[in-house]
């Protein structure tokens, strides 16, 4: 597989260019769908049906469509054949006109341009791998998915229960995020919960009679000590108050204070552990007359560092090593599609797209001397998971 990656290189390098060249943020729904145009074609020279689903209405001005693109293998389940999930993303965090002001270039074997690593070198290197499987005809699985969304940088609120039902009934998933900078894959991800308290205090006077007021800035300034000495109880945990908001006039004691605050942890009973500290230290408010009330808004699970994980690493690395390379694995902060396929119970690998950083920035690059061989990895761990008689 590494001579096929090698002899892909060049017209790797030549679509990196061209989808670098469109500007395809989260929210310009037009070019987003101009690449789910140019992925649908490619998958469908490679034999995939696809499909393209919309988001909402109430999206429809500023989402592009989520592909998802099937082909079937030559083994069924029962005959030892697996159903593997390839993910990627093809959105970005820069706006329209990023791509004519910084254009796709390459000095020496570095690549830069917005996208280039997250995640248009990832999204690539899938196609590439599932390039090398169609041209070597190998088809020991029993079905092989190509999920690309629109809004995974801003949390994929209208491709998550696409990617949430997609990932019903696979067996295993294999993310596309570049590796990291060392070329570790990505074992885990924290979860992410995000809370809203909302103080309520009491109004009055500040210059005439402050006494008969509740000061609900004061009781949200007390409650962010407390939340944020939260951090540190627990191993990989962090809590951020993140924002407050206070009152609407300096002559009033302020009757009004919200607080939003993220959670991230390494495991769902972490998010929950950290939930209930919440809730313990909202009903014990340190100002007489307020009180303060807990929602929480939203949830991500994490991708938790599991045995069946690890076993699909495993095999990973020992793929590698036929190919000389030597690969670890990592945990991350971030959140990514990963975690609501991982929230399915699916086993998640992530981080298989080739080794790039500086994501977000205008520094963003990827080493293409590291593509042929993470493509020839991919593509080996591909085959060697959707078949269970190997």
């Amino acid at each position: 597989m590494l001579p096929a990656a090698r002899r892909q290189l060049p017209a790797y390098l030549e679509d990196l260019a061209h989808l670098v060249a469109i500007d395809s943020g989260s929210h310009s729904p037009d070019g987003v769908n101009r690449v789910a145009d140019w992925v649908q074609n490619r998958l469908h020279r490679l034999g995939f049906a696809t499909q393209r689903i919309a988001p909402p209405p109430t999206h429809a001005a500023t989402a592009g469509d989520t592909l998802i693109a099937r082909r079937a293998g030559r083994l069924g389940p029962e005959a030892g054949g697996r159903r593997i999930l390839l993910a990627a993303h093809m959105d970005t965090v820069f706006e329209d006109g990023t791509a004519a002001q910084r254009p796709f270039r390459l000095a020496g074997s570095i690549a830069h341009g917005p996208g280039v690593s997250d995640d248009k070198g990832g999204l690539l290197a899938g196609l590439a791998a599932l390039q090398i499987l169609h041209d070597a005809e190998i088809d020991d699985h029993a079905e092989i998915v190509f999920l690309a969304t629109p809004d995974e940088e801003i949390g994929s609120p209208t491709s998550r229960p696409v990617i949430e039902s997609t990932a019903l009934g696979m067996h295993y998933a294999l993310a596309l995020e570049c590796a990291r900078e060392n070329g570790d894959l990505v074992i885990a991800r924290k979860g992410v919960a995000d809370f809203r308290l909302t103080v309520t205090g009491r109004a009055a006077h500040a210059g005439i009679e402050p006494e008969r007021g509740a000061n609900a800035a004061l009781a949200a300034a007390h409650l962010t000590v407390v939340l944020q000495n939260l951090n540190g109880q627990w191993d990989d945990v962090t809590v951020n108050v993140g924002v407050i908001r206070a009152g609407d006039r300096a002559n009033i004691v302020c009757s009004y204070a919200e607080l939003r605050v993220e959670v991230r942890a390494a495991t769902l009973a972490g998010i929950r552990r950290v939930g209930d500290a919440i809730t313990r230290a909202a009903r014990h408010t340190t100002v007489p007359g307020t009180r303060i009330d807990v929602e929480q808004l939203d949830l991500c699970a994490p991708m938790e560092d599991t045995d069946r994980s690890r076993r699909m690493l495993a095999h990973a690395q020992d793929e590698a090593r036929a190919l000389g390379l030597d690969i670890g694995a990592t945990a991350t902060g971030g959140v990514g599609d990963a975690n609501f396929i991982a929230g399915t119970g699916l086993p998640v690998l992530d981080g298989l797209g080739p080794v790039g950083g500086a994501d977000h920035s205008p520094g963003e690059w990827l080493d293409t001397t590291t593509v042929p061989a993470r493509v020839a990895l991919l593509a080996a761990l591909i085959a060697r998971l959707g078949d269970a008689r190997q």
